[in-house]
């Protein structure tokens, strides 16, 4: 229980005390005051114990005993702009290494010198990506701005990494084919449907997550559709559903759904379902329609609603199996499953699909994001051709470059460029005339002229003017 406390603010403020209240709850014992939850107490604590409780609040602030911790306030905030919980994972592993790499300091006495000395230890001791040196930044500014409510000048004066646009890894058809045989080798030998999920992600071009978390809901045999709910950015679109994954989709259905019936008879509580729709329709966890199409095998400790229910596939454990796969393909890139997606999408482009319609089966919110998978509808180097391959045609049969007396063979021209007319000379001087590739201006002389070549006034203005 919290004792009673009191403190006077610098000009005599007296801060309310908090004690005791009526029924065994504590309560503030100024007038109007709420009485709280000894429950609600238990997730606060003081964060600035290393300064005089006295000069961090004023009257109308709560006193420190009831002030949340830094990393929950950094939660409750992330929660309440609905930011997804990946970004919140991200978001508490950076403030919390921010804190410690400065001696476990509260950030509220660190200012730009320490944000950019916690960034800088970040790129050159660490060696961090930009990606990851602009996720950091991002956490920081988070905290500052949106939880300690500080606007200050060098926030927007910081330095900032230099976007890297990387191309994507593509698989051929023929490695996609032999990754996904050896997918099915390992449903075979594991029991989980890895080899479907792999057919699931490339055929659909869905993400992981995406492909993870399908319900039963989501997916239309009659329409041929699978619905993709809070995607990327928390954005719903449709998906093809391929023809080939008819059947073994309901046979996975058919698998899901005796795990379904087994959680009933055991009183399992169900899955998670999004939001407060668990308060809205209180059987919807445990009916047949929000049940995952991918189910975990064991049921696990729900860490936010609480209770055991049961999950979707771990990704970590799909990743691990495509890693083997890939080795046993014999596919010497850096894929992931992923990867899955980046050809999906070439190989859509490859078959004569437009960009717009391959931007919204993936989700892109824009079609620049879409456009990176065109680099590989062009031959290496935008389709030119490299003046190795014309050294080797001009080499002699049976003889290699530098082979034999003579200097070698001789870059030729293409074949278009060489032919050149022959009945075309210069007025005086009877040299043949070069063939260009570009335009030419109209000639400001006479050709049958036997005078020698001599420029007019307006020479220049009349091929400025045909150019």
């Amino acid at each position: 229980m919290v004792g009673r406390a009191q403190a006077t603010e610098p000009g005599g403020i007296v801060v309310p005390s908090v004690g005791p209240g009526p029924g065994g709850t504590s309560c503030a014992t100024e007038a109007g005051a709420a009485c709280l939850d000894p429950r609600f107490l238990v997730l606060y604590e003081n964060t600035y114990s290393s300064v005089e409780p006295a000069t961090m609040h004023d009257a109308f602030d709560p006193p420190p005993a009831l002030r949340p911790r830094l990393l929950d306030a950094l939660r409750q905030q992330i929660r309440y702009l609905h930011y997804s919980l990946r970004t919140e994972d991200a978001y508490v592993h950076w403030v919390r290494a921010f804190v410690r790499f400065h001696g476990t300091r509260h950030p509220g006495e660190l200012g730009a010198a320490e944000v950019e000395a916690f960034l800088t230890w970040l790129a050159t001791e660490r060696q961090v990506s930009p990606g990851t040196h602009q996720q950091a930044l991002s956490a920081l500014l988070f905290l500052y701005q949106k939880v300690l409510r500080q606007d200050l000048p060098w926030m927007a004066e910081i330095g900032r990494p230099r976007d890297e646009r990387r191309l994507p890894v593509v698989l051929t058809a023929d490695e996609v084919a032999a990754v996904l045989a050896q997918l099915d080798a390992q449903e075979r030998q594991l029991g989980p449907p890895h080899g479907l999920l792999g057919r699931l992600l490339y055929g659909t071009g869905m993400r992981l997550l995406e492909g993870l978390r399908l319900r039963v809901k989501d997916i239309d045999f009659e329409r041929r559709a699978i619905v993709v709910r809070e995607g990327k950015g928390a954005k719903d679109r449709v998906v093809m559903l391929p023809a080939a994954l008819e059947a073994p989709l309901r046979a996975q259905l058919a698998r899901a759904h005796a795990v379904w019936s087994a959680d009933r008879d055991d009183g399992v509580q169900g899955v998670m379902v999004p939001h407060a729709l668990a308060r809205k329709y209180p059987r919807a966890a445990q009916s047949w329609t929000w049940h995952w199409v991918f189910p975990q095998a064991k049921v696990s400790w729900d860490p936010r609603g609480g209770g055991m229910r049961r999950h979707h596939f771990l990704e970590g454990n799909f990743q691990r199996v495509f890693k083997l796969a890939l080795a046993a393909a014999g596919v010497h890139k850096p894929a992931s499953p992923h990867t899955l997606r980046h050809s999906f999408a070439t190989h859509l482009l490859q078959s004569g699909y437009d960009i717009r319609t391959v931007q919204e089966l993936l989700g892109h919110a824009d079609v620049s994001t879409t456009m990176i998978y065109t680099h590989v509808l062009r031959m290496g180097g935008g389709a030119v051709r490299s003046p190795l391959d014309v050294l080797g045609a001009a080499a002699p049969a049976g003889a290699g470059p530098g082979t034999g007396p003579g200097p070698g063979p001789v870059l030729q021209a293409p074949a278009a460029a060489a032919a050149a007319p022959s009945d075309l000379r210069y007025p005086a001087s009877g040299r043949p005339y070069t063939v260009r590739p570009v335009r030419e201006p109209e000639p400001c002389y006479r050709p049958a002229a036997p005078l020698p070549f001599l420029a007019t006034p307006n020479c220049s203005a009349a091929a400025t003017s045909v150019s």
